[in-house]
């Protein structure tokens, strides 16, 4: 029996070629350490290719799972063990690695032409730069093959298999479980039997491995973290945005129809959510981004919770659609997951940079409220707050994730559909004026929400289109002081939904801090987790998280107030700290980085820590 030695924490980081099956045994040992019950958070990190330039630095692929007896706020900073499949992966990881680090390198590869290939001017397995790291080399693709070596399987495609081989080891090195791996396998090559057991094989093959060979003495354990009592699931941040939407369309009574193009990193919520036609769910995959939203939007006019998805490029597009259920004041989703940008951008890659978009991206004066998620299962609830505002407020409404939340995952409570507030709606169902006449745009004195007529109801036929409306009536009009009081009236609608929001809570243990952080989206994490390293050594520093980014809190201003410094981590150049600078007249500090990755914990603290000591950012 080898040792084995306790741990409160881990990082893992696998990588190797993009198409070789790092997201799948990453997700699969994630999905074995949430059965077990440790906190865990995920950074999969891949590129746009389908099938990237094999041995290249631009073709690595790879996936960080940090996971925990306790609670968690990132995927961590820094790989504690790195699986490089090639010198490509060790090349490109190997920056990340602190000192001491373990790493497991498949050796099968490290001839000079791939040595050369990515960048490597000597063999790092042979020369001392490596000699700053725990090293175990492997041959992991020849013991992969050895171990299938009856099979009927060509070595190319035996080959493939290295990554099971690699994901039980890692299995044996955790104390994972193995039962739920192999059903998966199983039942994923179900149609390729052959394929099925060579995976299968291999991954045995691994995790016996690990019990008998000299390269590894002690295997490791990490308890599980203590959590209330429920139902839980490890979910992504798309998931959980479906599963939000679809919660939404059963609380409203509601037929959800989702409009949408296919676009890294938002497709994955159109995929799930077509799968649920047994609800009511009605999916069009449009041929284009405006088609899509303008699907969606006939659909919020027809009676249904109309939703469209996409990601900057395709928002962009979506804009004279957006300005157009502004002016029909109808309920509308939008949902933006991130990603970096101009144009094209970094398809596969995060960032933040789409706020100001969402909150100006329209000709005129065209206010949309916008919901902002902090992580993967907090996208569910923001799903169903989304959808709350729309059909409450009759106005499209932003939905704004990012491709780190949407492809991380972490583990989610339950929530029981009897406790999630009742979205259901009146719609018009007889003629509201004092004539007997339908006035569309008679309006709820507490919300501003518009009459919501279904088309074929019999006399509440009303004039729609782009045109402006006169106020009750909706006929065209071009009359000057009616356009002045229909922006200012759909504005001040907008601002209603302040009335809605709950006070904000401050993260301040001591009340005593003199810097506030305020943050939105999926900088919650990396900002949580700096303050709690900055605590930890003696200071003082509180931290909130806005969710309302349009309108803001009522009471965000008096908060602000408070803290003689107010700094704002963002991953573009300052859009919040712009709206927050513009609106309280607050001269926040704003740290900025726009990588495609995000931000490090340990360095955002150093740079809290050198604001609370200096006043300045160092």
């Amino acid at each position: 029996m080898k040792n084995v030695e306790q741990l409160d924490q881990v990082v893992i980081r696998i990588a190797g070629d993009s198409g070789d099956g790092m997201q799948l045994a990453g997700d699969r040992f994630t999905q074995e350490t949430a059965l077990f019950g440790n906190d865990l958070a995920t950074f999969p990190n891949f590129p746009a290719e389908i099938r990237a330039p094999q041995g290249t630095l631009a073709g690595v692929s790879s996936f960080q799972l940090h996971f925990a007896d306790h609670d968690i706020l990132t995927p961590g900073d820094r790989p504690d063990v790195l699986v490089a499949m090639n010198p490509a992966a060790l090349k490109a990881n190997l920056p990340d690695l602190p000192k001491g680090a373990m790493i497991i390198v498949d050796t099968h590869d490290f001839g000079q032409r791939a040595l050369t290939r990515a960048g490597w001017l000597s063999n790092p397995l042979e020369d001392d730069s490596l000699e700053s790291f725990q090293v175990v080399a492997l041959e992991l693709t020849r013991l992969t093959l050895d171990a299938l070596a009856g099979s009927d399987l060509s070595r190319k495609d035996a080959g493939r298999s290295k990554n099971m081989f690699a994901l039980g080891l890692l299995s044996w090195m955790y104390s994972r479980a193995t039962e739920a791996t192999i059903g998966f396998i199983t039942a994923k090559f179900r149609n390729k039997p052959d394929i099925a057991a060579a995976n299968v094989t291999a991954f045995k093959a691994g995790y016996n491995y690990g019990e008998t060979t000299e390269a590894l003495a002690v295997r490791f354990e990490v308890a599980p973290a203590p959590a209330p009592a429920g139902l839980y699931r490890n979910i992504s941040g798309n998931l959980a945005l479906a599963y939000g939407l679809l919660a939404a369309s059963r609380k409203s009574r509601l037929p959800l129809f989702l409009g949408a193009y296919p676009i890294t990193p938002a497709s994955d919520i159109l995929h799930e959510l077509s799968k649920q036609k047994r609800f009511g769910v009605r999916t069009f995959q449009a041929e284009d981004e405006i088609a899509g939203i303008g699907a969606a939007l006939g659909a919020s006019f027809g009676g249904a919770l109309g939703v469209t998805t996409s990601s900057g490029p395709g928002i962009a597009l979506k804009a004279e659609t957006i300005g157009l259920a502004v002016s029909l004041e109808l309920p509308l989703v939008i949902v933006d997951i991130q990603r970096g940008g101009p144009s094209t951008g970094l398809p596969t890659k995060t960032e933040q940079s789409d706020l100001l978009q969402a909150m100006f991206g329209r000709n005129g004066e065209a206010p949309v409220p916008i919901v902002a998620a902090s992580r993967p299962a907090d996208t569910f609830e923001c799903a169903v707050e989304a959808a709350r505002i729309a059909l409450t407020y009759r106005t499209p409404v932003f939905l704004l994730s990012d491709g780190y939340i949407a492809n991380g995952s972490e583990p989610w409570p339950v929530p029981s559909l009897a406790d999630l507030p009742d979205l259901r709606v009146e719609f018009a169902t007889e003629p509201n004026g004092p004539d007997g006449q339908f006035l569309p745009y008679l309006r709820d004195p507490e919300t501003l929400a518009r009459a919501w007529a279904v088309p074929g109801t019999a006399g509440l036929e009303h004039r729609i289109g782009g045109i402006e409306k006169a106020d009750k009536t909706g006929n065209i009009s071009y009359d000057p002081d009616n356009h002045d009081f229909m922006v200012r009236t759909r504005q001040a609608k907008v601002d209603a939904v302040a009335d809605s929001l709950a006070p904000l809570r401050v993260d301040d243990p001591g009340n005593d801090a003199k810097v506030l952080v305020l943050g939105w989206g999926s900088t919650f994490g990396p900002i949580g987790a700096a303050c709690r390293t900055v605590r930890s050594r003696g200071a003082a520093i509180a931290q909130l998280h806005l969710r309302h980014l349009n309108p803001f809190a009522k009471d965000l201003g008096e908060i602000l107030r408070r803290y003689e410094r107010v700094v704002i981590p963002e991953m573009n150049l300052g859009q919040l700290a712009t709206l927050i600078r513009a609106k309280y007249l607050v001269d926040a500090v704003s740290i900025t980085q726009v990588k495609g990755l995000p931000f490090r914990a340990d360095e955002l603290a150093r740079s809290l820590q050198s604001i609370i000591e200096l006043g300045v950012l160092a």
